[in-house]
């Protein structure tokens, strides 16, 4: 069964970049068809999709972050990461790597636990 790890700094200052890493273990990044996102939820409000990365490095992010986003893998580390620009007050959330489908699809069947991020002078 693949499991996703998040790992981050817990802390970030205002318009700093926010780097994260997703290790995934149990199964390849590039096993076709999957999609590999990054997606993030701010306290007491829903989920937010920021991006993901196809199982062949093609990569699609939400139009509202795109200018601030990027998404990158290392296949021989079976890790993907999230760099986010410019980081705002309001990038404080709990961060989550998930499995989809389908760099496309909104089913997760696979998810981090998650990894808590301050924004904090």
């Amino acid at each position: 069964q693949v499991q996703l790890q998040e790992s981050g700094p817990g802390l970030v200052k205002p318009s700093q970049m926010l780097s994260l890493t997703c290790t995934v273990s149990g199964g390849s990044i590039t096993t076709s068809y999957y999609g590999w996102s990054w997606i993030r939820q701010p306290p007491g409000k829903g989920l937010e999709w920021m991006g993901a990365i196809s199982y062949d490095g093609n990569t699609y992010y939400s139009p509202s972050l795109k200018s601030r986003t990027s998404i990158s893998w290392d296949t021989s580390k079976n890790q993907f990461s999230l760099q986010l620009n410019s980081v705002t007050p309001e990038g404080a959330a709990v961060y989550y790597c998930a499995r989809g489908l389908s760099i496309w699809s909104d089913v997760y069947g696979s998810w981090g636990q998650g990894a808590q991020i301050a924004v904090s002078s």
